[in-house]
């Protein structure tokens, strides 16, 4: 069975610009689509190269290695290093191994078989190397696997740089099943942070100008909600509850592909997530899942927008103008935010931490998070990023 009806409904209501402008032709959510893989490479490209970690190669790789049954000079797999505390990161060193690796064996094509970050290290060198590359998912972590948007690590900082999407997206649900389950709860953790993503976007249209999407704001808000309605589904780690979970994942990447930047997806709850990794990075720390984080972030924040509001913030003197004007409108939009209470049962549902103690982020480091977060987006202006820079009188 397929799960694509969503997507597909998605897809074939874009303006054919937008269409044209995403790049995919094809995406496959159901059991089994590893094998769809082989006979859409097949009938388009002769030499393909596959990039896996050690782990992604015994769930994918090697079968799909198999299935694709190219000779030695057609097919090649590259194994992307860890790094010194044996974490696979999308740094400079990751992106020029592969680089490296295709410059010298020339594949048509370039296969992702991973979460996140093996996405993001083959989408930079597909973007260096002016090569497509093909989304293949081996669990529901985040909503990056069709996105533009590749977070990397340049000289321990955490960039975010606008490079290339995949052509199609074959995401495997008798994979995906047999993630692990901080992994699945990790995706649903990324799913959550867009209750204060969302709010974030609005809040920076209505007092920085900031551009906006209705369409990709609808977008992300079912994908949203379909999420929290399969909990239940998702924590019993059940195909449907995963079809929803990767589904609305690959929707997410999707409204930001038509809108063209990571607003409708990435807030303040993001900024945080960043800041203490880039910390960890400095500290030569393992790096924590990218979605566990965001969750956590998004309790957080919630908490945050909720006190303000209850405080008034954006009435004071020294807030931006435009914030008082808008204060009204502006917690309309808080109160949509669940609490922080209610977002820590969604995660705790699925398996995910809900606190910093849980996640393993010291206090210290939350605490100037929340002081210092807005600078790893400074042009984004969110409600953290108000709360942080009052206005000299």
């Amino acid at each position: 069975m397929s799960y694509t009806a969503d997507i597909d409904s998605i897809m074939n209501g874009l303006a054919p610009e937008l269409r044209a402008s995403i790049g995919m032709d094809t995406i496959v959510v159901e059991a089994g689509a590893l094998k769809k893989v082989v006979p859409y490479v097949l009938q388009r490209y002769q030499h393909v190269m596959l990039v896996v970690d050690e782990h992604t190669y015994k769930v994918a790789g090697k079968k799909l290695e198999s299935e694709l049954n190219l000779d030695a000079r057609s097919l090649h797999t590259v194994f992307i290093s860890p790094n010194a505390i044996e974490d696979v990161v999308a740094d400079e060193q990751s992106i020029v191994e592969l680089v490296l690796a295709a410059k010298q064996f020339q594949p048509d094509i370039l296969i992702a078989l991973g979460s996140g970050t093996l996405h993001d290290i083959t989408r930079m060198a597909g973007f260096i190397l002016n090569l497509p590359f093909i989304s293949v998912p081996t669990a529901p972590s985040v909503d990056g696997f069709n996105s533009k948007g590749a977070p990397v690590i340049l000289r321990g900082e955490k960039k975010t740089i606008v490079s290339i999407g995949p052509v199609a997206v074959f995401a495997d649900l008798d994979i995906l099943r047999k993630a692990p389950r901080e992994l699945i709860a990790a995706g649903f953790g990324d799913i959550v942070g867009k209750f204060t993503s969302l709010f974030d976007w609005k809040f920076g249209q209505l007092t920085n100008q900031e551009p906006y999407m209705e369409q990709a704001y609808l977008i992300t808000k079912n994908a949203l909600d379909k999420c929290v309605k399969a909990a239940d589904l998702i924590e019993l780690g059940d195909q449907e509850g995963i079809a929803y979970l990767i589904s609305g994942l690959i929707e997410s990447g999707i409204a930001m592909l038509i809108f063209g930047k990571s607003h409708p997806a990435s807030g303040a709850e993001h900024h945080l997530s960043h800041y203490w990794e880039m910390d960890f990075i400095k500290q030569g720390r393992k790096q924590l899942l990218h979605g566990a984080k965001v969750g956590v972030a998004c309790t957080i924040i919630a908490e945050l927008y909720h006190r303000l509001a209850e405080e008034e913030f954006g009435l004071q003197s020294d807030v931006r103008e435009s914030v008082r004007v808008n204060w009204e409108e502006i917690k309309q939009h808080i109160a949509e935010i669940p609490s922080a209470a209610e977002l820590r049962a969604m995660i705790a549902k699925v398996g995910g931490p809900t606190t910093i103690e849980e996640l393993g982020v010291p206090s210290e480091l939350a605490e100037t998070a929340l002081k210092y977060a807005h600078l790893v987006r400074p042009e984004r202006y969110t409600l953290l990023h108000a709360y942080n820079t009052k206005v000299e009188q």
